[in-house]
């Protein structure tokens, strides 16, 4: 449940997201805890935007603190090739469960995110796929609508953060698992 984003726009770079937590029924607004932010930044501009358990955004900030020494992030293959270090790790210190992927062809990791840094923007999935994007994406419950939100903004707008708004505002106002206030980075592309 979330709705997390990524633009790029006139050589800018925006990464947004939600801000809300639920736990089967029960939401956890942005007013109710400290730490609402679903957006983690590592290293030198690199942001990532998780989706799927709660438990996976501090995980990650762990991980990524721990261990650095593994994490290159600066284009498809590097982040293949992280997660693909990462993931006995994830098992064996985080003690990730993955037994219920039996259909998949690999473990899962249940890692499903978007990543943003100087040399442009990516989506990393739960079975290591990674993708880069040239223009727009989006992962999470609200990710149908702000796809949508997104390609009708894309052509009106020049600013990458208005086109992110414009994602995470139809998230938060149509999927039962988004909601305001946003949080959003923007870097210039290198």
């Amino acid at each position: 449940m979330s709705t997390i984003v990524t633009v790029l726009k006139n050589n800018r770079a925006c990464i947004a997201a939600d801000s809300l937590t639920s736990f089967g029924d029960t939401l956890q607004a942005a007013e109710f805890v400290a730490d609402y932010e679903k957006i983690i930044s590592f290293g030198e501009k690199n942001y990532i935007g998780i989706v799927g358990s709660a438990a996976h955004h501090l995980v990650m900030q762990n991980l990524l603190h721990k261990h650095a020494d593994k994490v290159d992030f600066s284009d498809r293959f590097r982040i293949f090739e992280s997660m693909r270090q990462l993931h006995p790790i994830l098992k064996e210190e985080y003690f990730l469960n993955s037994k219920d992927e039996d259909d998949d062809s690999y473990e899962s990791s249940r890692v499903d995110a978007l990543i943003m840094n100087p040399n442009g923007i990516f989506g990393l999935y739960s079975l290591r796929e990674v993708d880069q994007y040239k223009r727009f994406w989006a992962v999470g419950s609200g990710a149908e609508f702000a796809l949508g939100a997104m390609q009708v903004a894309y052509d009106l707008m020049d600013d990458a953060q208005a086109i992110a708004r414009a994602g995470v505002e139809a998230g938060a106002c149509f999927d039962n698992g988004s909601a305001l206030p946003m949080t959003s980075y923007c870097i210039d592309l290198d």
